[in-house]
């Protein structure tokens, strides 16, 4: 009797898995029945003792008959209850045992038992959408056979969707079949109750056939199908009609579905609704507000599990705090009440899917959880693969790069090759547990923010998998091509950040990568940071006059100059002039590349002379030396042009200019960055000397290239569409220059703020445009911001606060004009009145 009243009690706080506990249980107690059957059988062959009294019992009856008896018994309650808990799930084991319910009921009687779900969590709120998709999908073609899969992370709610759909639809369904697919063997039980129900035999190819031959509106929901080594077509019926419903972790599944939808989290006003209800607060405006800000991401089995804890504890106002304390403790809390019949909590769930990945996939995971959770791509890990530290050797050595290179190893092929292959399969375990999501058109990877945050729970040692992380992304940035790192640094930056705001520092031979990615990103505050670091290091352990501690000086002088610090540009770039001269000769390429660094810098501080001559130097000798061809040879043909342009010689920079944009194309193509650039180069100085129309001709294509290419936001994007306005205006179409200009203007503040000289030059060029359409007022707000601006940054005499200065003067002459033009007007209609 205690045996049964433990079943009982396993089975009322189970209900929803009910028939499937009950089988296992019954199992377990037929065991306890057998071996208790062999002891006594064992004893009744003993002369004396014990077996003397069983003895005497069985002269009343037979023990082993008895138990025998027994058994048989189990095991017809054992079959009947699968569908006695269809009826009501709620039935109790006692009224099952007292129920002698006969082997084969009627068959109205078996119809009815088994077109009744669980019903869904009485705070099911919300996936309207999903709800209308699947009544529209299921809704077509009545007849034929519809299959829908809701796939989705673990916690996500599908079986609770799928239930709420059932429980809306179940008028039009003629059967309702629930299978717990979460394993062969419940799968094959839950078939031959079909069968048994069904009074048509008892094994599940009898249940199948019985659904492949009858052409009825009947629905087979297959709950739980998510291990990916399940086969689960040959459980499908083989017909052309019928219903089935399939909820599964695994999105591979859709290979079998005419339809499917991602169950992921829920929108912020019901994700606010069901943490109310689950924690039993009132739907106050100021519990919504207090709500909004805690829903975990809204995930319905967090929000649950959060609303359970609340509810006990009444800590709604204070829930944020303690979850940034303890949020691993909290998201592993089972609660003691809950709403649902849910047995896993959060951390749970995912852990026992975390548990069915290969060690390879588990260890690319754990690694990934300290990057951006959105964005991971393939490309980072291909390109760390190919470092070769002996070509690096300013960098860390093999011995400390031991446990990456070791991981990376495990995708390279025989040939010393990265393995996609390989790769896509370790990723592809991790998809069919919903554990990571993949978009094909931007070929990353994304991680829930939850499952990213707990992954590193799983972690015995996080300092390594953060060192070994940081270590993969600055081998990959090493990798990069310059042409390529505009673009790579718009991906890889916000896994950059996430690994500096990390657990700890970058390590110090890995800064120079990081800085190098910020300054392409155009975050140069950043990359000063760990340039300074850099340089001071290198200076420490290898000396001033160092090539490492050079290359540090002259990176940091470039970095300079982009924040406009132009005159500790200058001085960094002397200094690295004459030790190049000094140590590596006039003729030297690192000499020329610090020549012409210094040149630009003489370019930026107006002393355009001193430029000119050191430009002409560095362009003969690097003709000389690499050829009319070479990358080099024609960026120093570029700057000399710019130089050129600006001194008012623009035949001769035009004449320039057009030989890089004829020999880029030829020798890099159309789409290559540094042909953008060139091509941008000679429309400005098709601008300057006023022909307009093939300015504006080379501006659209490169802008078009450029928003394709590097996307709206890129630095060289803006820059192209900074320089189209400006043709625009000047031809007079301006409105179409007031809404680019508008559009640069707001990029270069969010991005750059409101004090950068790039954010400067844009509020310049709109209210430039302001001022030809005559909207003075707003003009004047412009340059009185930008004046102020200008004096604070640059100083009252620098040519730009005097170019702001005098253009405000002339805005307001304008504006006063204008006034007195609309009174002299005013004044001539009244006199022809």
């Amino acid at each position: 009797m205690e045996i049964v009243k433990i079943i009982q009690d396993q089975l009322s706080s189970h209900v929803d898995t009910a028939a499937v506990r009950f089988k296992g249980l019954c199992e377990d107690l037929e065991e306890v029945l057998n071996s208790i059957l062999k002891v006594v059988q064992q004893l009744q062959t003993e002369p004396r003792g014990i077996s003397s009294r069983f003895k005497e019992v069985m002269k009343q009856g037979s023990t082993a008959d008895e138990i025998s008896a027994y058994r048989r018994k189990i095991q017809e309650l054992r079959s009947n209850f699968m569908f006695m808990a269809a009826i009501d799930t709620n039935l109790q084991l006692h009224k099952a045992l007292s129920m002698a319910i006969p082997s084969s009921l009627p068959p109205t009687q078996v119809t009815q038992s088994v077109t009744k779900c669980p019903p869904p969590s009485r705070i099911f709120h919300g996936r309207q959408i999903i709800l209308d998709t699947m009544h529209h999908f299921f809704e077509q073609d009545l007849g034929k056979q519809h299959v829908f899969l809701l796939h989705g992370l673990g916690g996500a709610g599908k079986t609770q969707t799928a239930l709420k759909f059932i429980q809306e639809s179940s008028s039009r369904f003629s059967d309702i079949f629930l299978i717990d697919t979460s394993m062969v063997e419940t799968i094959d039980t839950g078939l031959k109750n079909i069968a048994a129900t069904k009074n048509v035999g008892s094994t599940a190819d009898d249940a199948l056939q019985w659904l492949s031959s009858h052409s009825s509106e009947w629905m087979l929901l297959f709950d739980n199908a998510d291990d990916p080594k399940i086969n689960l077509h040959k459980f499908l019926p083989d017909c052309n009609h019928g219903n089935i419903l399939i909820t599964s972790r695994n999105p591979g599944l859709q290979v079998y579905a005419g339809s499917h939808f991602p169950v992921s989290d829920m929108e912020e006003p019901d994700a606010v609704k069901l943490l109310l209800k689950s924690a039993a607060k009132e739907f106050t405006s100021s519990n919504q507000v207090i709500a909004a800000e805690i829903t975990l991401w809204y995930l319905p089995l967090a929000i649950i599990q959060t609303g359970a804890f609340i509810s006990k504890s009444g800590a709604l106002v204070t829930y944020l705090d303690l979850f940034k304390k303890n949020k691993a403790r909290l998201l592993r809390e089972q609660p003691t009440q809950s709403h649902a019949d849910y047995a896993w909590t959060v951390y749970t769930t995912w852990q026992i899917s975390f548990d069915q990945l290969s060690k390879q996939a588990q260890t690319l995971l754990q690694l990934w959880s300290f990057l951006h959770h959105e964005g991971i791509s393939e490309d980072i890990f291909s390109h760390a693969s190919a470092y070769e530290p002996h070509s690096h050797p300013s960098g860390p050595s093999v011995e400390e790069l031991c446990e990456p290179i070791s991981f990376l190893s495990q995708f390279i092929d025989p040939a010393g090759v990265w393995d996609s292959l390989h790769f896509i399969e370790a990723t592809t375990e991790m998809k069919s547990y919903s554990l990571v999501n993949f978009d094909p058109d931007k070929k990353s990877f994304s991680v829930h923010p939850l499952v990213h945050s707990w992954t590193r729970t799983t972690l015995a040692d996080p300092q390594l998998f953060h060192y070994s992380m940081i270590a993969i992304v600055g081998m990959a940035i090493a990798d990069i091509p310059r042409q390529d790192m505009p673009l790579a640094s718009s991906n890889l930056l916000p896994h950059v950040d996430s690994l500096i705001h990390g657990d700890g520092n970058v390590n110090p031979d890995f800064r120079h990568e990081y800085a190098k990615l910020y300054w392409w990103a155009h975050r140069f505050k950043d990359a000063e940071q760990l340039q300074l670091a850099v340089l001071e290091c290198r200076g420490d352990i290898r000396g001033e006059d160092h090539p490492d501690t050079l290359i540090a000086m002259g990176n940091l002088a470039l970095t300079y100059h982009q924040l406009g610090q132009l005159k500790d540009a200058e001085k960094l770039e002397v200094v690295v002039l004459e030790k190049r001269r000094r140590i590596l000769g006039e003729d030297h390429l690192e000499t020329l590349w610090a020549m012409g660094n210094l040149a630009w810098t003489y370019h930026q501080l107006g002393q355009l002379k001193e430029a000119e001559k050191l430009e002409v130097v560095v362009l003969e000798k690097r003709r000389r030396i690499l050829g009319e061809d070479h990358p080099e040879t024609l960026h120093a043909m570029g700057n000399l042009a710019l130089t050129y342009n600006k001194l008012g010689q623009l035949k001769e920079a035009e004449k320039l200019e057009v030989v890089v944009l004829e020999k880029g194309r030829k020798i890099l193509g159309e789409d290559h960055p540094a042909t953008l650039h060139s091509m941008g180069n000679l429309a400005w100085t098709y601008h300057q000397l006023g022909q307009l129309k093939e300015a504006e001709k080379l501006e659209v294509v490169v802008l078009e290239k450029q928003r394709r290419t590097l996307g709206e936001d890129c630095p060289e994007t803006l820059h192209a569409m900074g320089n189209l306005a400006l043709t625009y205006n000047k031809l007079g179409q301006l409105k179409e220059a007031e809404e680019l200009g508008v559009m640069v203007l707001e990029k270069r503040r969010k991005i750059l703020g409101e004090d950068h000289r790039y954010t400067l030059r844009a509020m310049h060029n709109l209210a430039f445009t302001y001022h030809s359409l005559h909207r003075f007022p707003e003009a004047e707000t412009l340059y009185v911001d930008l004046l102020v601006k200008r004096k604070a940054v640059l100083g009252d005499d620098h040519p730009h606060t005097l170019e702001a200065l005098a253009d405000l003067a002339a805005t307001r002459q304008a504006m006063d004009g204008s006034r007195t033009s609309n009174r002299l007007k005013k004044f001539f209609r009244l006199t022809r009145i």
